[in-house]
């Protein structure tokens, strides 16, 4: 189950209203600096097969194939001198590059 902080939802909740009316997509692609990288997009249709996780008053959607890779997500915002960031937290990562936005998971 993934689970966003409160800072992170209040966030993602704040750009949904720009993107009007949008929810949350989580993804990863191949490639950066490790073997996976995080997508944070704003969808207004979902795909068929969509994992769908509703916290509160946001609703967070995550591709089949990116999901076993996700499953275990918890996403954090924070902001400091430099602006604002969200952070990923993925227990499954073995690897992670210095931004945080990609990670290298164990081969089986």
């Amino acid at each position: 189950m993934i689970s966003i902080t409160p800072r992170a939802q209040a966030e993602v909740l704040r750009l949904c209203r720009v993107h009007n009316p949008a929810r949350l997509r989580l993804g990863l692609v191949p490639g950066s600096c490790a073997q996976l990288t995080y997508t944070m997009e704003f969808d207004i249709l979902g795909e068929g097969g969509d994992a769908v996780y509703h916290l509160s008053a946001l609703e967070v959607w995550i591709a089949p194939d990116s999901l076993q890779h996700l499953s275990q997500l918890h996403l954090d915002y924070t902001e400091d001198l430099m602006g604002g960031s969200f952070r990923f937290h993925n227990p499954q990562a073995v690897q992670t590059c210095a931004c945080g936005h990609s990670f290298s998971v164990a081969t089986v």
